[in-house]
């Protein structure tokens, strides 16, 4: 695997979330226009301005890019190391003045996720980490849950999704889910011990999941797809089949309750 230096690998992090920051300083939450791009998502002069900031501060030569709000450039595949960003992961909400949108930036090597940075500047979380040194919460160490039993485990669900019905299924089981906004947001969060898990069953980006990934794996936790498969990132389709995220304590009980889901059990 290739790396860089852990440290210079999130000095860049946090150089880019400054900048984001930044950016983000000349616009209010709940007070910007927004236009609808292909597939219904929302896009704003924010988004832009943050991945410009990003794209500027992350990657050096021979390092790979990809982003929700640049054109994909296949180059990217030839490259060990690529940075995976979501300039505003949770566009709705930051459109809407609800406080659960962050800016969230992965660093992929080889595949695989190895150090993640998430600014979510309403509630004034920064979290950072990589595999090598943990994940820190505003420079405060921080780890995943460690709950062992399911039953009441505080399960982060998409807004959306539950709007959509899609979460119906969980409500009679023996898990607490609250809903919220920003996967990337709920990643951190269970990241930083807040929650004990989060999945989507849908299909999500890599730019959703990249930052969120590294730092659940670097927090102590386990992160895989929705029919418990190993998850490979920078790959030509970006379009995941969905992804779950849980503190190691609880990887077995989540696999076998997703597997009875899935089964209709």
């Amino acid at each position: 695997m290739v790396r860089a230096t852990a440290a210079d690998d999130l000095d860049r992090i946090h150089a880019a979330l400054k900048a984001a920051g930044d950016a983000l300083a000349g616009f209010t939450p709940g007070e910007v226009a927004a236009r609808m791009k292909a597939g219904d998502d929302p896009v704003t002069a924010a988004d832009l301005a943050v991945n410009q900031a990003l794209l500027a501060t992350l990657p050096r030569p021979g390092e790979g890019w990809l982003s929700e709000e640049t054109a994909d450039d296949a180059a990217r595949l030839e490259c060990r190391r690529a940075w995976v960003v979501d300039p505003v992961d949770g566009t709705r909400e930051f459109v809407m003045g609800i406080p659960e949108w962050c800016v969230s930036i992965g660093l992929v090597v080889d595949g695989k996720p190895v150090a993640g940075g998430i600014l979510a500047p309403s509630p004034g979380h920064t979290i950072v980490g990589d595999v090598d040194d943990g994940v820190f919460l505003n420079g405060v160490p921080v780890a995943v849950s460690g709950r062992t039993e399911l039953r009441g485990a505080l399960v982060l669900a998409s807004r959306s999704e539950v709007k959509r019905g899609e979460w119906a299924r969980f409500f009679s089981t023996p898990i607490s889910v609250r809903n919220m906004g920003s996967v990337a947001y709920k990643l951190g969060l269970v990241a930083a011990g807040f929650a004990d898990a989060t999945w989507t069953l849908v299909p999500k980006h890599e730019w959703d999941v990249a930052a969120g990934a590294a730092l659940v794996t670097a927090a102590g936790g386990v992160v895989f797809g929705p029919d418990g498969e190993e998850i490979s990132f920078n790959q030509a389709d970006p379009l995941l089949p969905g992804f779950v995220a849980v503190g190691a304590g609880l990887e077995s009980e989540v696999r076998d309750f997703l597997e009875e889901i899935r089964a209709g059990g």
